[in-house]
């Protein structure tokens, strides 16, 4: 995303004054499937209530903009990229694991009991909150590596794929550099694919984006969906 879009998000998020995003989650962290909350994962990876055996599974860990902050849970991402698999006739349930105002810290935190439950592929996004609260980069990037060697600990051969995110330029440009930087060099070391921008084409533009300039909304969260579908749909396919 261009400096002058990110300047944009920024300004509508209130500049270096910017609230931190609400603690709010889905289910307070529970799974959405297919945008309807269901219990936690059960223990050893087994099926969750009402996911039929035939189906797979794709985990994704995220903040606020994978809860679907401000959305009726069925138009969070998530839930739309379930949508699309189901109309492509791929037997995928989407889990929405997103955890509102979650820094990378809190992600690797939670780790161990968002990974019980099933996941045949997983999709990491964090570190949002990290760029807003300015977070230094370095301590960041060790909470994601941690996070990434937790996943492929506990999922050996399931697919794990990184989203890149960015930090608002009002950080300075020494610090959205480093930042973005950070996601492609931790996605060659851990040997996973990196995912693109999360918000590419949503953050600053007015009208994919509810009041507090942060979360999409409805028509935002379509393209942010559009844009993973099209990353994601060959490894579901495979």
């Amino acid at each position: 995303m261009g400096a002058a879009v990110l300047g944009l998000w920024v300004a509508a998020c209130g500049g270096k004054d910017t609230p931190k995003p609400e603690a709010v989650a889905t289910g307070s962290g529970a799974y959405s499937q297919g945008g309807t909350n269901v219990p936690p994962p059960a223990a050893g990876g087994a099926a969750a209530p009402g996911v039929p055996a035939a189906r797979k599974t794709l985990l994704i860990i995220g903040t606020s903009l994978t809860a679907g902050l401000g959305l009726n849970p069925k138009d969070a991402y998530p839930a739309l990229l379930e949508a699309k698999a189901d109309s492509a006739g791929l037997p995928w349930t989407v889990f929405n694991a997103g955890l509102s105002g979650e820094t990378s810290a809190g992600a690797l935190r939670r780790a161990d009991w968002v990974l019980s439950g099933p996941g045949d592929v997983v999709v990491v996004e964090t570190g949002a909150n990290d760029g807003l609260r300015g977070v230094e980069v370095d301590s960041t990037r060790a909470n994601i590596r941690a996070l990434l060697a937790r996943v492929k600990a506990a999922k050996p051969g399931a697919p794990v794929l990184l989203v890149q995110m960015e930090a608002p330029p009002n950080m300075g440009q020494a610090y959205t550099r480093a930042f973005h930087a950070m996601y492609p060099a931790l996605a060659r070391e851990a040997g996973v694919p990196l995912l693109p921008f999360l918000l590419d084409g949503v953050a600053g533009v007015a009208k994919y984006n509810q009041p507090d300039g942060i979360h999409p909304n409805e028509d935002g969260s379509k393209l942010v969906a559009a844009n993973l579908w099209k990353a994601l749909a060959p490894v579901l396919a495979r």
